[in-house]
């Protein structure tokens, strides 16, 4: 794919405004390749989190649309909690659509050692349940662990605090650890929040585990979306 003109992945964004680091979803350095943003007004934190959401589907739709005519060969969104509506958005869609990180879990737990299984860290615990995971193909009895609602990522995103990496980072890596302290058959992570990638190298350094996030989602479905192109590397010898 190097050297050539690349089309973009859309992304849908929630109603938000706070600082996205490189690694956020919301942020193009993230990302190896172009991408294209669609801001779906209305669309709250605590509206889609709490799940009083239905009457944006057809706003997340409309947003689509708008991404495909701007260029867009595939969709995904800025919170994972949109799961729920992933079959429902992706029927109505013009372009494929990956809703969430937790789309990951079914391929990740088959990939892991007998007796292991995925873990996941969410921006709201008590918020997200068995409808999420039912939209996913996911046991409804995944090990989830959620962040402190007094925390500084809640501070950040619901009360307008500014951005603290290394206390988000903290919180991260602690609620990883009551999991796997609590649970210790899990055996790879996946982050719910869109906003946690940036703080996945410090859950890997910490506890060697796989983590998977939006940015892994995001990468792995661009990759079947585009066009590639191989160097040929063998070389022809006489016939």
């Amino acid at each position: 794919m190097t050297g050539r003109h690349l089309p973009g992945l859309g992304i849908i964004m929630l109603d938000t405004q706070f600082e996205r680091p490189p690694g956020d979803v919301g942020n193009a350095r993230t990302w190896p390749f172009p991408t294209l943003f669609h801001i779906v007004r209305g669309a709250t934190v605590p509206k889609v989190v709490g799940g009083d959401d239905s009457d944006l589907l057809d706003a997340f739709v409309a947003g689509g649309e708008t991404l495909a005519e701007r260029g867009a060969i595939g969709l995904i969104t800025s919170c994972g909690f949109l799961a729920a509506h992933q079959e429902v958005l992706a029927a109505r869609m013009r372009l494929p659509l990956a809703t969430s990180s937790l789309l990951q879990i079914p391929i990740v737990a088959r990939c892991l050692p007998r007796g292991k299984r995925v873990g996941v860290v969410t921006y709201d615990a008590d918020a997200l349940g068995a409808r999420h995971f039912a939209a996913v193909g996911v046991a409804p009895d995944t090990p989830v662990i959620g962040l402190p609602r007094d925390g500084a990522l809640h501070g950040l995103i619901e009360r307008g605090e500014q951005l603290r990496l290394k206390d988000v980072e903290r919180e991260v890596v602690e609620s990883v650890r009551q999991m796997l302290t609590a649970r210790p058959d899990v055996g790879a992570i996946v982050l719910e929040c869109t906003n946690l990638p940036p703080y996945a190298a410090a859950v890997r350094r910490t506890f060697d585990i796989p983590v998977f996030d939006v940015v892994t989602m995001g990468s792995w479905f661009y990759g079947g979306l585009v066009e590639r192109h191989f160097a040929r590397t063998i070389s022809e010898g006489p016939a």
